[in-house]
């Protein structure tokens, strides 16, 4: 049995909260450059050399590249073989605690969220765990914007709605979303389990790098398929028309009921922002 302090786990949230913020994925990067050198639409290619324009100054000068610094959205993958020593929960909003208040970064979370009194330091987190086998613990904070939040879906459909059923909800969601959500986008799909899972692995589609695939080639053909259809339909980055409207389509899936057929729709930014350590 391995020992992992808290304490460590703290540390290197407070960290990963600040560059999550600030550095844009590599893989993120390619893509919007890869888009850019393919837009033909004059507008379009304005827009997005102000987006590597500013993800550039941000990278340098170690500012936030967008002023929605989001929640903060934690996923552990521990291994069973590994025990944590100290209180885990504590440890993860002490982390974005420190990380949101040493890094300058805007604190939007309300306590309640009816009264809407907020917090102030950003705390707590969103914090996703999963026991796999192993003696490494896989830390991933992603900070998630509400303006890609808000415009989420999720739909029970019936199993008879099929394929086609899928495919109709995901672009029925990301056209009414339009430039609400601040494109061009990544697309996080979760197919199948149960209502709250296929939320799950909707969000957790999005921590996938976009230039990877899914492994099941049936999967993999969907998302490049709702990757051509998504970038049809004209919305273009920050919605002023091109070729441009998302960069990816993720899809993970888990087995279901016989009798049903959850599809949740989890919407990015442009700024797709996760940062993952092993320790």
């Amino acid at each position: 049995m391995r020992e992992i302090s808290a304490e460590v786990i703290r540390d290197r949230i407070a960290e990963l909260a600040v560059e999550a913020n600030c550095l844009l994925p590599g893989d993120v990067k390619r893509r919007i450059e890869e888009a850019r050198a393919n837009e033909p639409w004059p507008t379009a290619c304005g827009i997005l050399d102000k987006i590597i324009e500013n993800y550039g100054i941000a990278g340098r000068e170690l500012v936030p590249i967008c002023q929605d610094t989001g929640v903060c959205c934690v996923f552990l993958k521990i291994g069973q073989d590994v025990h944590i020593t100290g209180d885990l929960r504590e440890a993860v909003d002490e982390g974005v605690r420190r990380g949101y208040t040493q890094g300058y970064l805007r604190k939007s979370v309300v306590a309640d969220p009816l009264r809407r009194v907020n917090t102030g330091d950003n705390t707590p987190a969103m914090l996703y765990t999963e026991i796999v086998p192993g003696d490494k613990l896989e830390l991933t904070v992603a900070p998630k914007g509400f303006g890609s939040e808000n415009m989420s879906r999720l739909a029970m459909l019936k199993p008879s709605d099929g394929v086609e059923g899928v495919k109709a909800f995901i672009l029925k969601t990301v056209e009414e979303a339009g430039p609400n959500p601040c494109p061009p986008i990544v697309v996080g799909v979760g197919i199948g389990g149960t209502f709250d899972k296929a939320a799950y692995l909707a969000k957790k589609a999005l921590m996938r790098p976009v230039d990877e695939r899914n492994p099941d080639e049936f999967y993999a053909a969907l998302e490049n398929e709702l990757l051509d259809k998504i970038n049809a339909l004209g919305v273009g980055p920050q919605g002023f028309g091109g070729k441009t409207t998302a960069l990816a389509v993720n899809i993970e899936q888990y087995p279901t009921h016989i009798a049903g057929l959850p599809v949740a729709v989890n919407i990015n930014c442009h700024v797709t922002r996760h940062k993952t350590v092993v320790l």
